[in-house]
């Protein structure tokens, strides 16, 4: 049986006073899960409440056997925001050298994080002079700084053409295959093939948990976006 890198019992958020996530129950393996959904369905939310970041009303959240947010999860989970954490004036390896040094890791871990992402000749580059999906590697890199176990990566590719998506999510698996799970938000229903499981979001729920293919299989459509209208079709009309 696969272990659980993830567990959710019972999570309640409230923001600004309206319920965004309502009781939500959820386990998350290894590999690289994608939770899939509408901008507002609450992927944010939930990934934030994950890292520890996000004030909740009611309900337990677990990543690698530890409560969320937890100091010993500071080393074990790598988080990327949506919005740019990395300094548009600085080269890519300032950058980092900034960040080891915040997070107490040691310089080789630079090095490490520069080769994961494949940045190696863009090193000495000022961040604000590259390319759409060369600028999200780096915040990538500053999450990896850690080596972390668990990945959490809300929505990177948005804004990149299919070429540039289709490049990260190569290294999200090759990231998965070197033991780190990786749990990536999107909006764009065609990376949801590019995924091992599956997490469906509607507001604040999850419509579906399962793989690509049993997904498809469960609604009958022919790809994941034909199946989560399908989805949202049977619960509105139940």
């Amino acid at each position: 049986m696969v272990n659980s890198v993830i567990e959710i019992v019972g999570l309640r958020v409230v923001r600004g006073g309206r319920v965004v996530i309502a009781g939500l129950d959820l386990t998350v393996g290894p590999g690289v899960t994608g939770l899939l959904g509408p901008s507002g369905c609450g992927k944010s939310t939930l990934l934030r409440s994950i890292v520890g970041v996000q004030r909740v009303a009611a309900g337990d959240v677990t990543a690698l056997g530890r409560p969320a947010g937890s100091a010993a999860l500071r080393d074990r989970v790598g988080y990327q925001t949506q919005s740019s954490s990395v300094y548009d004036d600085l080269t890519v390896e300032e950058n980092l050298r900034f960040f080891a040094r915040v997070l107490g890791r040691p310089a080789a871990a630079v090095e490490t994080a520069v080769e994961a992402v494949d940045l190696v000749s863009h090193r000495d580059q000022v961040v604000g002079r590259l390319s759409g999906g060369q600028r999200s590697r780096v915040g990538l890199a500053v999450a990896l700084l850690g080596e972390p176990e668990l990945l959490v990566l809300d929505e990177p590719t948005v804004g990149l053409d299919p070429v540039l998506r289709r490049d990260l999510w190569a290294l999200f698996h090759r990231i998965a295959e070197g033991g780190t799970a990786v749990l990536v938000s999107s909006h764009v229903m065609d990376e949801a093939e590019r995924c091992d499981q599956l997490l469906l979001m509607r507001e604040g729920r999850i419509l579906a948990h399962d793989t690509p293919a049993g997904i498809k299989e469960r609604t009958g459509a022919r790809d994941v976006e034909a199946a989560f209208l399908s989805l949202v079709q049977g619960e509105d009309a139940a």
